[in-house]
This record gives C-alpha cells, sequence and structure tokens, in this order.
C-alpha cells in the first residue's frame, strides 16, 4: 500500500470514531427471546478441528471436548426475519460421548429433523425423495443451512439464563408454511405423511467445496 491508499485508509477509519451509532448493539444488551418462540434461522458451524475418518467426520467441523472427551457441533444460530431478526443463540449437536449414545442419538435427531424443516420434508414421509432429502455429503451440507426451530431456555455455567436451540420444527407443523415465507423449493410428497400426493424432483444434496480441516481446538470449546 503506497502512502496516499494508507493515509484515505487512516482517515476512513477515523472519520467516525467518535461516532457509535452504526455499531452493532451487544447481545447481553437484549430480554431473552420467550421459551417457545418459533422462528426461523440460520445455522452455521463453528469448526473445531477434530476429524474422524472412521465416521465420516471430516473437513475439521466437529469439537472434541477436553475435559469430557464428547464429540460435538459447536454451532451459532441467527434469527433471519421477525422481531428476533438477527439475534444470535449458540448450542452444540451431539455427535458422540464416552457416557453412552444417547446424546449422540439427540444430535442425530436434531439434524433429521432440521433436514425436514430445511427441505420440506414431512416427518412421516418415507419416499425416495425423502430418503434422500434426509442425507448429507458431510457436514459442510450443515453449514449455512435455514430452517424453523423453537427457542429453549437453559441455564448457562455461571447460572443465568440463556436462549438454546433444541427443537427443530417440521413441515407438520401448523406454523410451518407461514414461517417459511410460502412453499420451499425443494417439494416431497406422499409416502406415510397422509399429505396429497405431489410431483417430487429427486433431490441432490449440493455439492459443497472442501474446507480445509482446522488444526487445534478453540479456547471457546466445551
Amino acid at each position: 500500500m503506497n502512502a496516499y491508499s494508507q493515509s484515505n485508509a487512516n482517515a476512513n477509519t477515523s472519520a467516525n470514531w467518535n461516532d457509535f451509532n452504526d455499531a452493532e448493539a451487544q447481545q447481553g444488551a437484549f430480554d431473552l427471546i420467550p421459551k417457545g418462540t418459533i422462528v426461523p434461522l440460520r445455522m452455521s458451524i463453528k469448526p473445531g478441528g477434530h476429524d474422524d475418518h472412521n465416521q465420516g467426520w471430516t473437513e475439521g467441523y466437529a469439537t472434541q471436548s477436553f475435559e469430557t472427551g464428547a464429540v460435538y457441533l459447536a454451532c451459532e444460530f441467527v434469527v433471519t426475519s421477525g422481531p428476533f431478526n438477527k439475534r444470535k443463540m449458540w448450542s452444540n449437536i451431539g455427535l458422540r460421548s464416552p457416557k453412552g449414545p444417547t446424546w449422540g442419538q439427540m444430535g442425530r435427531s436434531f439434524i433429521r429433523a432440521a433436514l425436514n424443516s430445511a427441505r420440506n420434508v414431512h416427518p412421516l414421509d418415507n419416499t425416495p425423495q425423502a430418503s434422500a432429502a434426509r442425507r448429507i455429503n458431510s457436514f459442510a451440507d450443515l453449514d449455512g443451512i435455514e430452517f424453523i426451530a423453537r427457542v429453549d431456555v437453559e441455564k448457562d455455567s455461571k447460572g443465568d439464563d440463556r436462549n438454546v436451540v433444541k427443537i427443530a420444527i417440521e413441515p407438520d407443523h401448523k406454523d410451518y408454511a407461514a414461517l417459511m415465507g410460502g412453499v420451499p423449493k425443494c417439494m416431497t410428497g406422499g409416502g406415510n405423511s397422509g399429505a396429497p400426493q405431489q410431483a417430487a424432483p429427486s433431490f441432490a444434496a449440493p455439492a459443497r467445496p472442501t474446507q480445509a480441516a482446522v488444526s487445534g481446538k478453540p479456547a471457546w470449546a466445551q
């Protein structure tokens, strides 16, 4: 960068150094989203650098706890519309626990429901199209997925209340269509859902670029 460019960059940086109106509100300034509120959101995964090729966990998406040895996806959820637009929540999706299979099974159930919600698949639909929609190529397919979820409240490590996401809202819920903003792109019908028969395109998870594995584990890993 030449001296002129550096001067302009410094000027742009310091032009509003004393005006904080355009700064984002801190998360702690918000009241909690009421428990049970249903919101549309986008989920992103914070890579923890843990891979297990025997399980198919690659690209560094999973995190392993230093304390317990449990493996999970550390997820951030951002509300995408409505009165709580842009609010953020953080929850872990269990993959494996030394204590037994329960936590991992709960995580699989949540991911199944999230895929149903994102791809408009009735939970009782067992057609080939629905089965294809519940498959992913890797955890990269979940990074950025948008669906409907119910907000919950639980205690954090300090005993304070915080919002979390534990339940995805599937197409059999009465408010699903309205919250998804109409008919989603991927439609599946028939099967055992009891829903009207519809022409259902074959679903194929979009190819995602391979992300280089992240080494080590972040300080926030629990």
